[in-house]
């Protein structure tokens, strides 16, 4: 079983080069355009296409300043999300009423959109979508299934999530730009713009560990063999974990047995270099401690624990007191 487990994790590694293709090229100009605009409505599409593009020079910067302007102006609608979440659900066995509510659901979503600047990741996709068409660039919607604490823990819901692939230079790249934008403040009941670059052009490994394509071939991953089962059974992770470009490896699965004072081994991939001393774990509330010990070797993190109670636990890894994956143990004799 383990060998079957390694070579999953050695597939899954062989991925497509993505963000690191424009590393050559500087995005402030495309961002200070976008803020330029900050204030535009959604009157014409058109216009706000061009407002945005007309001074650069590359695709690859007319969707920064697109990507930069809608997150950072389009606010989430938590309150649509939990309505259309309960009617799917409803629905999710009667495809004539589902397609029925979808239809209406829509018409008010992109009302909604146009005059409010206020959506769901549907309307955050035809956007993004629709202004990069405007600008002569390929576009695509992608449903499928987003992951987070509240969902697709364990077994899968009915879709629930969209996002983009944008064609760039001949080649597909992966971004969402309602997880960049911010999040709601339910004590409050309000949207909070706060911008998470982690989700833009992002490697298609990191990328499947919360999104999931209902067509395969949008993971944008080359021999792929993971499944639906293996996207509901791993490690969760977090925005934090996209703005640091930390790829978890090992465990694969977000359950895990473990005898007391055995050693354990977590693998992590990471993009740019961190600061070993700023790792942490976090057993269930208890105060953070440190590995027993941490390396790196090719851009690969080992960090050494030893559970030295029995128990069933909720373990984070934190990185400068930011979790940044989750799993749980069994600790046994």
């Amino acid at each position: 079983m383990k060998k079957i487990l390694f070579l999953y994790v050695l597939i899954s590694l062989k991925t497509y080069a993505q963000k690191s293709d424009f590393k050559h090229i500087n995005f402030a100009n495309a961002d200070s355009i976008a803020n330029s605009y900050k204030n535009e409505n959604l009157k014409s599409l058109p216009k706000l296409a061009l407002l945005l593009t007309k001074n650069l020079d590359t695709d690859a910067e007319k969707f920064r300043a697109i990507y930069m302007w809608v997150s950072k102006n389009i606010k989430g609608d938590h309150a649509a999300v939990s309505k259309n979440t309960r009617k799917r659900t409803r629905f999710k066995n009667d495809s004539i009423k589902l397609n029925l509510w979808n239809k209406s659901f829509n018409k008010i979503l992109f009302k909604k959109l146009l005059k409010n600047k206020k959506t769901v990741c549907t309307g955050y996709a035809y956007l993004i979508r629709e202004l990069c068409t405007l600008t002569n660039i390929e576009a695509k919607i992608i449903d499928g299934y987003g992951r987070s604490a509240e969902v697709n823990i364990g077994e899968l819901s009915i879709p629930n999530h969209s996002w983009n692939a944008i064609k760039l230079n001949t080649k597909w790249y992966l971004a969402d730009a309602t997880w960049s934008s911010g999040y709601t403040d339910l004590n409050r009941n309000t949207f909070i713009l706060d911008y998470n670059d982690g989700y833009f052009l992002t490697e298609p490994q990191l990328f499947l560990k919360s999104h999931y394509p209902l067509v395969e071939k949008w993971k944008l991953l080359q021999d792929d063999v993971s499944s639906t089962l293996n996207f509901v059974n791993a490690p969760l992770v977090y925005g934090e974990t996209f703005k640091l470009q930390i790829i978890t490896i090992y465990p694969i699965e977000m359950k895990n047995n473990i005898s007391k004072d055995e050693e354990f081994f977590f693998q992590l991939q990471e993009n740019n270099e961190l600061d070993l001393s700023q790792i942490d774990i976090q057993i269930e509330n208890f105060p953070y401690t440190k590995p027993i010990s941490i390396k790196r070797t090719n851009k690969k993190i080992h960090i050494k624990y030893k559970f030295k109670f029995k128990g069933f636990y909720d373990v984070h890894l934190l990185y400068k007191k930011q979790v940044i994956a989750t799993y749980t143990f069994k600790v046994g004799h």
